[in-house]
């Protein structure tokens, strides 16, 4: 690999100039610690005890009523004590101890974590830089972003007195869209929109399907590497379609999944050796094209290709996810990781401009 020509250094410089004021001062999100030695139900009040409890209770009443039909609405509360038996644990009793602290029914606790399961629409980055580093990106956009903006959090999930991995997410939550295994793979999941995803969704919950975001969560705690990972997500009947963008620690460990709801339409992965150094996956599949209306891939592969695979490394993948449209002014946040360094994993909440 020859080293960046001037040509190429001088695009790169024009790119960080450019998106300069996009990506100015953005801040990190607070840092908890979430022991999962601790009871389920217990586990997320200790990071409750930090922020308003009218806030709260006012973010999700405003999500709920403003992502969820009411015609499931009024299943949902109507058959919530039998919709718990079908949902996994931890995860049942995590969602049923926030909602007591916070004074707010079963139901619509469980609707406000079905409710961000349906409207992420993201841009995840998979790439290896020209020494074979992984390097992995995402900004994660929703419609309610001035809520879910002062309601993300950075978690350490401790186990036995060790960081057994990291995610970021929004209090209430409990999937999560972004995580990083330490030394073993980092994860990220973009919405695959297939329309009807409530209809959907109901008839999955029903077949003790898993939302999403519980998945990536699950594969975080227990698949013991890379390898393992994808072959999880891969294969585990889902309650909606998504992509699941999967990095590891070795060279090429890469991947696309785009998932049906029983398992893989497509696995995408790195092919550096044949100059695929990175994927880049929004909420469309690859091998079709965009809509015009929100074309994010575009801009994101120029962008890269002008930082140069030589020239890669969390700092310039951040910049690459500061390109307008990439990030806009419904991007939430921005994650940049390497499972290789879990040290700097970072986060940075973005705001419009």
């Amino acid at each position: 690999m020859r080293a960046a020509g001037p040509s190429a250094r001088m695009a790169l410089a024009l790119l960080l100039l450019a998106e300069a004021s996009a990506a100015a001062s953005p801040s990190a999100p607070p840092l908890f610690n979430v022991s999962l030695d601790a009871a389920p139900e217990l586990r997320w009040l200790p990071v409750l005890q930090h922020f308003d409890r009218d806030f709260l209770r006012a973010s999700m009443a405003h999500i709920i009523g403003d992502t969820v039909p009411k015609w499931v609405l009024a299943l949902i509360r109507k058959a919530a004590w039998e919709l718990e038996l079908f949902l996994p644990q931890p995860f049942t009793d995590e969602i049923r101890g926030q909602c007591d602290a916070l004074n707010f029914t079963l139901a619509d606790c469980i609707l406000l974590n079905l409710a961000y399961e349906s409207t992420a629409f993201c841009t995840s980055i998979v790439a290896q830089d020209s020494k074979g580093n992984i390097y992995h990106g995402r900004n994660l956009d929703y419609s309610f972003g001035n809520f879910l903006r002062k309601l993300t959090v950075d978690v350490q999930f401790i186990k036995n007195g060790q960081i057994a991995f990291t995610g970021t997410t929004f209090i209430g939550y409990v999937g999560l869209w972004t995580g990083q295994s330490p030394h073993k793979f980092t994860v990220s999941g973009d919405e695959r929109d297939k329309g009807s995803w409530w209809e959907n969704m109901i008839a999955a919950l029903f077949q003790r399907h898993s939302p999403v975001s519980w998945l990536i969560r699950t594969t975080l705690s227990e698949s013991e590497n890379f390898e393992a990972a994808v072959y999880e997500l891969a294969k585990t009947p889902l309650m909606a379609d998504v992509y699941y963008i999967v990095g590891g620690t070795f060279p090429q460990e890469g991947v696309v999944i785009t998932r049906n709801r029983d398992g893989p339409a497509d696995i995408w992965p790195l092919d550096p050796l044949n100059g695929a150094w990175f994927r880049v996956e929004t909420n469309y599949d690859h091998w079709k094209p965009v809509p015009k209306r929100d074309d994010r891939r575009t801009p994101a592969i120029k962008a890269l290709n002008a930082t140069g695979q030589a020239n890669l490394s969390l700092e310039t993948l951040f910049q690459v996810l500061s390109v307008f449209p990439v990030y806009n002014n419904y991007t939430v946040y921005t994650t940049v990781m390497s499972a290789a360094s879990p040290d700097k994993y970072m986060t940075r909440i973005r705001n419009p401009s």
